[in-house]
């Protein structure tokens, strides 16, 4: 038996992830079926629905890599992705840290 308890607020600061995350979910719009099976799977509510009700969005901010979404897509549209691979190659950091 389970519940889910609506969080008070949609986003909680004191709940951001940070830069350790090591992996990431990416979804392949073109497979997904909007099952919402990632929106209801993650524990960091990292997924929800655009504006138009069309496509998922995924929040960076929140998500700490666990890659449920990926796991629990029955359509494979979540792959898991290295955090160090993103478009345009290296980034150049001004600070060391």
């Amino acid at each position: 038996m389970g519940a889910v308890i609506p969080a008070p607020v949609k986003e909680q600061p004191a709940m951001k992830t940070g830069n350790w995350r090591t992996e990431r979910p990416v979804i392949d719009h073109e497979k997904c079926t909007l099952c919402l099976n990632c929106f209801v799977f993650c524990p960091d509510a990292c997924w929800h629905l655009d504006e138009k009700g069309e496509r998922m969005v995924w929040n960076p901010i929140y998500c700490k890599g666990c890659l449920i979404c990926v796991e629990e897509c029955p359509a494979d549209a979540l792959r898991s992705e290295n955090e160090m691979n993103f478009k345009g190659g290296v980034a150049r950091l001004d600070k060391p840290y």
